[in-house]
């Protein structure tokens, strides 16, 4: 249950962090009623996993920023963009970096926690909001003088607040997600279905299975790793809802889950562990279409460039190298296969 648990975590934020950029808030509640169940499941976060608890809570606030009647700390009167700032102070502590689009998501968050509560004309709240906001440090002084005639002068329509709007927040947190995404690559998923395969022996069963040919050339590589992710995967999903559900009956009666289990979810672990949503896409041979992008091969040129930015980067931080290299209309994924490739050959 705890590996379920912490997969499922990363499920959920990648979810929620694609449904917040599409802004389809239909999808995005529905992920953040299920987030909110792993969270509060978790007796303890794991290290390795605060960072996304927080951008979830992060993200979950800043989805209701204006609606002041909600309260997400019990027994206090803090409005959702206030517990937000809360939680985008500890995904910085983890991040342990300062950048300039840390810096901008903090000032506008702190500004528009203020601007909410004048355009809703809570202008006493809005006074107590700004000395709980800031210190007396010299660094805040500015913005406070700032938001303090803003107060008084009752009027939300001042260019301050036009300029550093709410909807100029999103587009940052839009921004911050993508990146955060690309850095946080994981095969958790796999590597927990290998672990169970060869715990299990179940190795030569799930390939026997498969429609894969005995000989396989580097053409026909790709599609052999998708369909034994997918073996795989139904193989842990299989083993972790019998569990979940075996586990929620004691003496004969059901007891209370974090998750309901049924199928809708087993079809969400498939689904999102591929990383596809395009199984439909199979070509002859059972060979998958990349979504209408046709499969070019590597020169020589884009192969120093990919070993140029390893030396430089070091393995695994494939966004960094396509960000600083010159390649042909590649991906971070593209990067990461080519190397493997490349260090099979050497």
């Amino acid at each position: 249950e705890a590996v379920a648990a912490e997969w499922m975590l990363e499920f959920v934020c990648s979810c929620l962090c694609r449904h917040f950029r599409e802004e389809n808030e239909a999808e995005f509640r529905r992920w953040r009623d299920v987030a909110q169940a792993l969270i509060n499941g978790f007796s303890k976060i794991p290290a390795h996993q605060k960072k996304r608890v927080y951008l979830c809570q992060l993200l979950i606030r800043i989805a209701k920023g204006k609606s002041l009647e909600l309260q997400f700390e019990n027994g206090q009167r803090f409005s959702p963009l206030e517990s937000a700032l809360s939680f985008w102070t500890l995904l910085e502590r983890e991040e342990m970096k300062l950048e300039k689009l840390h810096e901008d998501i903090r000032r506008l968050i702190q500004i528009q926690i203020v601007a909410v509560h004048v355009e809703n004309r809570y202008f006493k709240e809005a006074a107590e909001v700004l000395e709980r906001l800031f210190t007396d440090s010299e660094s805040d002084k500015a913005l406070r003088v700032k938001l303090t005639t803003v107060i008084k002068n009752k009027d939300p329509y001042v260019p301050l607040l036009q300029s550093f709007s709410y909807s100029l927040l999103i587009s940052k947190i839009k921004s911050y997600t993508e990146l955060f995404m690309k850095e946080n690559e994981t095969n958790f998923l796999i590597q927990a279905a290998t672990n169970h395969v060869e715990s299990k022996g179940l190795g030569a069963t799930a390939l026997q299975n498969t429609s894969v040919n005995d000989v396989i050339n580097e053409n026909y590589k790709s599609n052999l790793e998708t369909k034994d992710r997918f073996v795989l995967s139904i193989i842990l999903v299989r083993v972790v809802l019998g569990h979940l559900v075996n586990s929620s009956h004691v003496n004969g009666k059901m007891q209370n889950c974090c998750l309901n289990v049924d199928f809708s979810l087993y079809w969400m672990f498939i689904n999102c562990f591929l990383g596809l949503n395009n199984l439909h896409n199979v070509g002859e041979h059972g060979v998958p279409v990349a979504c209408g992008r046709r499969r070019q091969r590597w020169t020589y040129q884009e192969d120093m460039e990919l070993k140029s930015g390893v030396k430089r980067f070091g393995v695994g931080n494939w966004t960094k190298i396509l960000v600083n290299g010159n390649f042909n209309n590649r991906t971070s994924v593209m990067l990461k296969d080519r190397w493997r490739t490349l260090c099979r050959i050497e």
